[in-house]
Formats: structure tokens, C-alpha cells, sequence
């Protein structure tokens, strides 16, 4: 087969990839016309767990799509299994090239990936992979390596605390993710439980990684420990948010330090505020743009030029088999690499630096125009 010309071994998606489109391939997009473009359909998970689903994924993802010719069919299942299968039927019977999809359970998207595989349809598990499932790309990130991030933040804040009493806010009990990162975090983690050195107060997974939730859970863990804890791994921002809430009620805010992922702009805050101790930032673009190189190679028939992206593979223990998969590196931010993200464009300062932030800011390097 024919390698794809513009899929570049590195480096994001480029302006170049409107050339990847042929004349038939622009046209109109009709599905079935004889102009028709390719069509790749794309199921989000929700717009709860994380803000980065529709304000990073949805948009970065189009934008690549339209570059290169293809008609993207952009979808979130808003937490629902049920609206997920049915999402996933609508697109399987509109003929998609390609199916990307953020599973909400390992067995949903096993139900999916049957039924795509069934109609021929190449699936790319985004973010979360199926386990179990049939999927013939994975694209994240390094989850384990983010959960050590969040443990070496996590230690570096708290410092020399003998005993210091952790409480572990972790992700969705279904969602491989989240088991993944829990594993990070305990290889740096279990054997200062294991010495004393540090106490677990309690490991409690959050359904959905609902923030809500996340915040009732935890105020009855610390109630139950008479308001004490000397450090909290929340396993993303949103908990994190939760966590914070709630520090903030029994007046402990800025005393105990909380890890987060994601590095949203409410983190970022929180984190300048001395509310949280560390973020783990994942570039989400370069994430977005690497299912979006592989699922455009796919929809344009060169699967040659996305076996060459896939330059990895991630065991699936449960199907007993490799995954073809593109893994990407996170990093640690903490207040004073704040400002890095801001460099890089990752955050806009006149978004970052309001009200009583502009003077942290300028304390911090960080230059509001």
C-alpha cells in the first residue's frame, strides 16, 4: 500500500495536511456521493470527569480532520453507557472508516469493537483501552509514570512527616486509566506504608470520576479520621477541586498538599493560590493529533503508514494480546513551572491571572499583557 505522504514520525499535525486530500476526497460530504469525504466518528466520554473533552479533544481533533480531507463525526456520550452503544450504532451504520472511541467501561467498548469489527470498521481506543476488547490502535499516555509524578509531587510538598496520614482520591474502579496511575503512584508509595513512615488513611475509588461524588467521599473519609491528613493524591483535577472544596470548609486549604492531572486552568489557579501542590500536565494536542494522524492513514486506506506510527505496543492481560499502540510522556508542574505552560501557549495569562492571581503572577514571572 501507499504511505501516507504528510504523516510525519514526529511533531504535530501540520497545515501540509491539506494536501493529504485529494480533489474526489474535498468534496462534497455527502456520505455514498462520488465526491464523498472520508468519514472518521469520534465518541468522547463526557463533559464531567475533565473539561479537556470538549474544550481540547473535540476542537483539536476537527481542526486536524479538516486539514486533511476527512469529515470528522464528533460525538460525547455525557457519562452514559446506553447513549455510547447508541452513538457507536449510528456511526457503525453510516459506513465511518475509522471509529475512535473513550470507552466508559472495558465492556461497552468490547460491545463496540465487536460490532465495528464485525462491519470492518479499524477502532482506535483513545485514551482508556478496552481490556478484553478488539481494537486494533491505542493511543494514551504513560498512565503509570503519571501516577508517579503525582507520588514524587506529593512527597516533594509534604517533606520530612514522619507518620504524615494520606488520603488516596483515585479514579473510576472501571477505567484502566485510573488503575494504571494508582500503580504509578504506589511504586514510590507502598513502601513508606509499609515502614510507617507514611500512614494510608484510606484508598477510595470515585465512580465515574465524578467530582461530586469524589467531594461527599472524601469529607466522610476525613470526618471519620478527625479532620486529620497531612496529604492527599487526588487522582485528577476535578477531584482534586473536590478535595480542595472541602479542605477549604474545615479551614485546613494551603496546609495539606494535593496532587491533580490534567493541569486544567482552575488547577493552575489552585496551584499559584498554594491551594494545590502539583498537577501533572499531558499534552492533550499532541494526544489529539496522534489518533487523528493514525485514524486519517486508516480512513485513507494506508495501513502501512499507521502501523509505522504505532511504534509501541501495550499488553492486554485479559485478551492476551499486544495493542498497537502511540504512548506519550507527561511532566510534573508545580508552581514554578507554571509559568512554562504559560510560554508554551498551553494557557493564556489573561485567563490564568485574574483578581487576586495578577499579583501572584507577576511574583511568579508570568507576564499579563
Amino acid at each position: 500500500m501507499r504511505k501516507l505522504a504528510c504523516a510525519t514520525s514526529g511533531g504535530l499535525l501540520a497545515l501540509s495536511l491539506v494536501a493529504c486530500g485529494s480533489p474526489a476526497e474535498v468534496g462534497t460530504a455527502a456520505l455514498g456521493g462520488p465526491t464523498a469525504k472520508p468519514t472518521v466518528g469520534v465518541i468522547l466520554p463526557d463533559k464531567t470527569s475533565s473539561a479537556r473533552w470538549e474544550t481540547q479533544d473535540r476542537p483539536l481533533m476537527a481542526q486536524a480532520f479538516g486539514f486533511a480531507g476527512i469529515e470528522p463525526i464528533i460525538e460525547n456520550a455525557e457519562g452514559d453507557e446506553k447513549k455510547f452503544a447508541t452513538l457507536a450504532d449510528d456511526m457503525i451504520r453510516r459506513g465511518v472508516k475509522v471509529l475512535i472511541i473513550t470507552p466508559l467501561t472495558a465492556q461497552g467498548g468490547i460491545d463496540v469493537e465487536r460490532k465495528a469489527q464485525a462491519a470492518k470498521i479499524p477502532v482506535i481506543d483513545y485514551d482508556r483501552i478496552s481490556l478484553g476488547g478488539t481494537a486494533e490502535y491505542y493511543v494514551s499516555f504513560d498512565n503509570a509514570n503519571v501516577g508517579e509524578l503525582q507520588a514524587e509531587g506529593m512527597l516533594s510538598c509534604l517533606g520530612q512527616k514522619p507518620g504524615g496520614q494520606i488520603i488516596e482520591m483515585q479514579g473510576a474502579p472501571t477505567d484502566n486509566n485510573a488503575t494504571l496511575v494508582s500503580e504509578g503512584q504506589h511504586r514510590k508509595l507502598t513502601s513508606k506504608y509499609d515502614s510507617g513512615e507514611l500512614k494510608l488513611v484510606k484508598a477510595q475509588a470515585v465512580d465515574q470520576w465524578d467530582p461530586v461524588l469524589g467531594k461527599k467521599l472524601f469529607d466522610e473519609i476525613l470526618s471519620g479520621n478527625g479532620n486529620k491528613v497531612d496529604g492527599v493524591i487526588a487522582a485528577n483535577d476535578g477531584l482534586a477541586g473536590a478535595v480542595i472544596e472541602v479542605l477549604k470548609e474545615k479551614n485546613l486549604v494551603g496546609k495539606v498538599p494535593v496532587t491533580g492531572q490534567d493541569a486544567t486552568l482552575a488547577s493552575l489557579q489552585a496551584i499559584l493560590r498554594g491551594d494545590q501542590c502539583m498537577t501533572v500536565y499531558k499534552p492533550i494536542r499532541d494526544e489529539a493529533e496522534a489518533a487523528a494522524r493514525l485514524a486519517i492513514a486508516l480512513a485513507k486506506g494506508d495501513q502501512d503508514g499507521a502501523d509505522d506510527l504505532a511504534t509501541g505496543n501495550t499488553r492486554d492481560l485479559v485478551a492476551k494480546r499486544d495493542v498497537k499502540s502511540i504512548l506519550l510522556g507527561a511532566d510534573l508542574i508545580t508552581k514554578p513551572t507554571v509559568r512554562r505552560l504559560v510560554a508554551e501557549s498551553v494557557v493564556r495569562p489573561a485567563e490564568l491571572c485574574v483578581d487576586d492571581l495578577v499579583a501572584i503572577c507577576k511574583q511568579n514571572d508570568i507576564v499579563v499583557n
